[in-house]
């Protein structure tokens, strides 16, 4: 009989998302009347944007042509694409970033995960806490931790705390580490990073000969110009630092599917002799043995975004969804909430009243006002206690979710 991978039976009972899901069924089927409304999961619902819709029709019919027709494309991506990406996303902000160091992917989720097949069994791992549950739950199926412990913290894991004492931003460990996830806009709790901050990281990356895996998949909702949109903005990031991006959010790709990575060709780690190895080989082929690429059609909606008609079109994209952000925020605000978050980034970090805890908050809310949010607590231990909402769904949905909520004492 074939064995399995005995690391997935460490996972926690569900991941936090089927989780809430099969909480959302079982109440949807006892009440099939109740409308209910979903500022959970962070989906979008709006429509992709006319420039990457007609860019994709362009490219459908290129599929109907021999002379134009794309079987396998590079694995890396188109470089028309990737070099409008370095152009438009990292040149323009200063970051000495090249086309070839740029990767399209089918989605940062995926190479949040797939990134850990280039890198050793034996590194130390930090992460927030709480944290994006993707981070933690690769980790655990590659079998880089131990068992979890009685509040889901697995053996093995270094966890940085953060909460409103620290500004949601994590303190500089105290002992040596290899890996660092960090997520700025960050999810959950929608906290962004100052330059000073992100510099203290690199610094300790250099120091300590650590890599930053930076998850920057919400940067377009930063408004501020004093906050950073990558960490390569930093000087010395791209000898400490891999980043991650998607067009999920800022275009509406959450089911069309493309995003990329970025890993500078000077980055390095240590192979077991103690040699120099060049990440970005290492992460090149990896793709090219397990990744055929993203479609052609996906890809040059991709590119639509950086023409100028698609410019202005995921402007108005991100706007409406940090519109609705401050809705929420100023809605719950009056409602006596204590609220973080939503203002450079689309999700609303909510303390929950009267002492409830996460889960408590989140059957109150889907009972009382049939509104769908993310419990802290499945993000980490320090996220007991706090609830998140996301600001991706309609205007009409978000005027009534907040009308529900502020309209029901908890």
């Amino acid at each position: 009989m074939a064995t399995i991978n005995d690391n997935y039976l460490k996972l926690k009972a569900g991941y936090l998302f089927p989780e809430i899901a099969r909480r959302v069924k079982t109440f949807a089927a006892a009440n099939p009347d109740a409308p209910i409304i979903k500022l959970g999961i962070g989906d979008v619902t709006e429509p992709l944007p006319e420039a990457c819709r007609s860019a994709m029709i362009k490219a459908i019919e290129d599929m109907g042509d021999r002379s134009t027709f794309k079987g396998y494309g590079p694995e890396q991506g188109y470089l028309w694409l990737r070099e409008k990406i370095a152009q438009h996303d990292f040149q323009a902000k200063g970051c000495d970033i090249d086309a070839s160091e740029i990767f399209i992917s089918d989605g940062s989720k995926c190479d949040c995960g797939n990134i850990l097949d280039i890198l050793g069994d034996d590194n130390k791992i930090a992460v927030t806490d709480p944290v994006y549950p993707v981070y933690v739950d690769t980790n655990v199926m590659a079998g880089r931790t131990g068992e979890a412990n009685d509040k889901g913290e697995y053996e093995g894991l270094v966890y940085l705390p953060i909460s409103a004492d620290n500004n949601f931003t994590a303190q500089i460990p105290t002992e040596k580490v290899d890996l660092i996830y960090l997520c700025f806009p960050n999810n959950p709790t929608g906290a962004t990073a100052t330059k000073e901050h992100l510099q203290a990281w690199v610094k300790y990356a250099r120091e300590n000969n650590s890599l930053l895996l930076f998850d920057a998949a919400y940067e377009a909702f930063i408004t501020d110009p004093e906050i950073p949109h990558s960490i390569y903005e930093i000087e010395g990031a791209k000898d400490c630092a891999i980043e991650f991006r998607s067009f999920s959010k800022n275009a509406g790709f959450t089911g069309t599917r493309c995003a990329l990575t970025v890993v500078p060709k000077n980055l390095t780690g240590k192979a077991k002799d103690g040699s120099d190895v060049e990440i970005w080989k290492l992460w090149n082929r990896r793709q090219a043995t397990k990744f055929n690429g993203v479609s052609y059609i996906v890809q040059r909606g991709a590119e639509a975004v950086y023409s100028e008609a698609g410019q202005s079109q995921t402007k108005a994209l991100i706007s409406f969804y940090l519109e609705n952000a401050k809705i929420i925020r100023e809605k719950l605000t009056t409602a006596g909430l204590q609220v973080y978050g939503g203002v450079n980034a689309p999700y609303v970090w909510v303390k929950t009243p009267n002492g409830l805890s996460s889960w408590d908050f989140f059957d109150k809310l889907l009972q009382n006002a049939n509104v769908v949010g993310t419990p802290g607590s499945g993000f980490g231990a320090a996220g007991e206690g706090y609830f998140r909402i996301s600001a991706f769904n309609s205007r009409e949905n978000v005027n009534e979710a907040m009308s529900r909520i502020t309209a029901n004492p908890f």
